[in-house]
């Protein structure tokens, strides 16, 4: 068999969705009748939009020490109080105490009501995991708990809740700063045992979440300690009778049965099936080369022998990769997808982030590669690229089959507006280069009414090659390196049936890493690649007895130049536009959608939820002198934390090329990576681009009679709407990471910021290379697949041109 699939026997799970929400809080100050507790409270709101349902209720209180706004707190006290949607069926309620009020890398708080106690649990994941039990020095003491049939409030004592460390990761906040970015999350319910905090699990916050600045101003008490002195109290827990989790939720074995890999030397080496690995393997394979691609996720799309689908395409060769209108389920449901070592969301499936996006499919604005990158990669050296890649997948704006768009009442209520202002309709991909005041139809990358792209193109003609392996569910650990020259990797057996031991490459041949931003970036540095601050750090992980010799690490600028396109969303309301329930398709599609997918790939479900469009671009030239470009993504749905109205539009900025800001990866001895630095808003005339282009976007929008703007609200400035906002990952990132092992002349062994040069290999190797988003000096205008594809077919070129390493 040629396709080599090991699946472990179980795999840690991802059940959430990363798209923040921020519902408006109400601060208010509160005091407890019984004890006197004197609280500032936040609550959630239906902030002021008429035709918003009810939010969940939810409302979070502080109480600290008299003195922690100079002198760094270490508890506090807290209230929590809770909707109960089904008494029932336990649901829960939680908090993170996180730098941003984030899920990953955080401590977080559960708590949720049963048989009339309240109970509690500290939890904590290092990626988009289902978060296990903390292990650290956090303690709760209840002070009281009252339930009623509709809510539950607690109040309690939470020591050591202000710093927590996890294996080696740490992480704080400092009530001297005078403020805290807190998350909050609930589920309506799905919480299975429940007097057994420990061994509790639960699913999907499906009652509300988001995040939310709190001002400690109000917060302190010179009575802290007498209050303090009340928590005494713990629930008793009962661990008799317990529900074992799904597998989804079950921890991995700490020793895997592994399989020994496959005798076998291959020409090269890639690792990571995405949009730079695929391509790479196939032209290399093309060219005569041996090629093995190795993909440490599962299958993805049904041709590869992907399993993942709902109940109605049983029976077909269809999972849920497949169809695009079923795309945004990710969001609600990333078992088995999500990468779990990292902190931001990434596809862990063949194909990478193109088997799991909306499938946005743009030939690059010529100012992508002219502004961003150096000699040899200019928009010129790469128009034979580029024709090569649209000639094999170009991509379509009508992706149903018989030619049609569907739910269209978003796009012309927008244009309506847009071509009565000044703004040109453009085919996107017909005109590349034109980004200033204009706007198109969304062009993906599907082909005959399914999700298409690299996986239907260049892998199927790899595949066809007896001198190409595929493996997927096995992971690569390092590039196997004495000095400068690579002669294979080890490989690293994750789960049971994984392999495990090295495969090398034949004298003349090389190692390819295309995992990915993070990924590549962390095999780079278990390597032996990277600053010595990050290459210290694994050689005190579990890699130290086989971390490469220190005399022989390469000091490059491995996760420096982080960048992704800060994300902005307005939203809008129009009684014209229509709400299609792409969540409801998943396990109930209306009936005559689904047949008409099914029998002839037409409808809307050849159509990338959320009913994208329209897209719209502009160019903003700051105070600075640099012109920074801007791309809309308008969709057809808005968020139930600020608006439930069925006639919304979410319109998301992206700020592109020309953006000066930058940020860092690291890595921790756990061996996970995390944005250190986050890329968003270091620079002032940043800022200034996102505020002209939404006035800009505004004002082209004004003429259309009955729109209402929900965000920014009708009561403040752009300005202090954009200043109020969170600047964080969690709250403003596109998942459009690139930048950590740069591109470029300057060798960043010397001072330089490249980590690779042009030909795409690691500074100090003789056959290491990267072909992915990381090696990208700079973001793009949009969604940055195509451009990926593309580097990887100039890469590829580059790579068969150099002269065989010396053995």
């Amino acid at each position: 068999m040629k396709l080599l699939r090991q699946l472990g026997a179980t795999a840690i799970a991802a059940s959430l969705c990363v798209q923040q929400c921020a519902a408006q809080m109400a601060e208010a100050p509160y005091t407890d009748a019984k004890t006197g507790i004197k609280f500032n409270t936040w609550s959630t709101t239906n902030g002021s939009d008429p035709e918003a349902a009810s939010v969940a209720p939810f409302t979070f209180g502080l109480s600290l020490p008299g003195d922690a706004l100079t002198k760094d707190a270490t508890e506090y006290i807290g209230i929590l109080r809770c909707q109960i949607a089904d008494s029932a069926t336990p649901g829960w309620c939680g908090l993170s105490h996180g730098q941003s009020g984030q899920m990953t890398q955080a401590l977080l708080l559960m708590a949720w009501q049963h048989s009339g106690k309240i109970y509690t649990s500290f939890r904590f994941t290092s990626g988009y995991s289902i978060p296990g039990v903390y292990s650290g020095n956090a303690t709760l003491t209840q002070i009281s708990s009252t339930i009623t049939p509709n809510e539950f409030e607690l109040i309690y004592r939470c020591q050591g809740c202000f710093s927590w460390q996890q294996g080696s990761t740490k992480g704080s906040v400092s009530t001297t700063d005078g403020n805290l970015i807190l998350g909050r999350a609930a589920a309506k319910s799905g919480l299975h045992n429940p007097t057994c905090p420990d061994k509790a699990f639960f699913g999907f916050h499906n009652n509300g979440y988001g995040q939310w600045g709190a001002s400690l101003e109000n917060t302190t008490n010179a009575a802290y300690s007498t209050w303090a002195a009340l928590a005494t109290a713990t629930p008793t827990t009962d661990c008799s009778t317990l529900e074992p989790p799904p597998p989804a939720q079950t921890a991995q074995p700490e020793a895997p049965t592994c399989v020994a890999a496959p005798a076998k030397t291959y020409d090269y080496i890639v690792v990571g099936g995405g949009a730079g690995g695929i391509p790479l393997a196939d032209k290399l394979s093309q060219a005569g080369k041996t090629v093995l691609l190795i993909e440490k996720g599962p299958p993805s799309s049904g041709r590869w022998n992907g399993t993942m689908k709902p109940g109605w395409l049983t029976g077909t060769n269809l999972t849920r990769f497949d169809v695009p209108g079923l795309c945004n389920e990710i969001w609600v449901d990333s078992a088995g997808i999500a990468c779990t070592d990292t902190d931001q969301m990434a596809g862990c499936v063949l194909g990478g982030g193109t088997a799991v996006n909306a499938g946005l499919w743009w030939k690059p604005n010529p100012r992508d590669w002219d502004y961003n990158f150096p000699a040899g990669w200019k928009s010129s050296d790469l128009a034979g690229a580029t024709k090569r890649v649209f000639d094999r997948i170009p991509g379509t704006w009508h992706p149903s089959q018989d030619g049609k768009l569907y739910r269209q009442e978003g796009f012309n209520t927008l244009v309506s507006g847009l071509n009565k202002t000044g703004w040109t309709e453009v085919i996107p991909n017909d005109s590349p280069n034109l980004k200033n005041h204009t706007y198109g139809h969304t062009t993906f990358m599907f082909s005959n009414g399914e999700r298409g792209g690299p996986l239907a193109t260049y892998l199927v003609s790899a595949y066809a090659r007896e001198n190409f392996n595929l493996w997927t569910g096995s992971a690569v650990r390092r590039a196997v390196r004495t000095g400068s020259r690579v002669t294979g990797v080890e490989l690293e057996c994750l789960s049971d049936g994984g392999y495990s031991g090295i495969v090398n490459v034949s004298a003349n041949g090389g190692v390819i890493f295309s995992a990915g931003t993070f990924g590549s970036a962390k095999l780079l540095l278990r390597s032996g690649i990277g600053p010595a601050d990050q290459l210290e750090v694994v050689a005190g992980s579990a890699d130290a007895e086989t971390f490469i010799a220190k005399d022989q690490w390469i000091d490059l600028p491995v996760g420096y130049n982080l960048i992704d396109h800060l994300d902005t969303d307005l939203i809008i309301t129009h009684p014209d536009v229509v709400f299609y329930d792409f969540y409801e398709a998943w396990d109930t599609p209306i009936e005559t959608d689904k047949v008409d997918y099914l029998s002839n790939r037409t409808g809307i479900l050849t159509q990338s939820a959320p009913n994208i469009g329209p897209m719209i671009w502009d160019e903003i030239k700051g105070s600075d002198g640099i012109v920074r470009q801007l791309q809309w993504t308008a969709r057809v749905e808005g968020n139930d934390q600020i608006t439930t109205s069925k006639n919304a539009m979410t319109l998301s900025q992206y700020l592109g090329v020309g953006v000066v800001s930058r940020g860092r990866m690291s890595i921790t001895a756990d061996l996970d990576t995390n944005v250190l630095l986050h890329p968003y808003l270091h620079d002032a005339f940043d800022k200034e681009a996102v505020i002209i282009g939404i006035k800009n976007l505004m004002a082209g929008l004004s003429i259309i009679p009955n729109l209402t703007w929900v965000l920014p609200p009708a009561n403040t400035t752009v300005e202090a709407w954009v200043d109020s906002l969170i600047v964080s990952p969690s709250s403003r990132r596109s998942n459009h990471w690139m930048g950590t092992a740069k591109l470029g002349y300057d060798d960043g062994r010397t001072g330089g910021s490249a980590v690779v040069d042009v030909n795409t290999k690691v500074y100090g190797t003789d056959n290491l290379f990267v072909v992915d988003a990381s090696i990208f000096p700079g973001i793009s205008t949009g969604n940055p697949s195509a451009m990926i594809v593309i580097a990887a077919e100039q890469a590829s070129q580059r790579i068969l041109a150099l002269s065989s390493p010396k053995a």
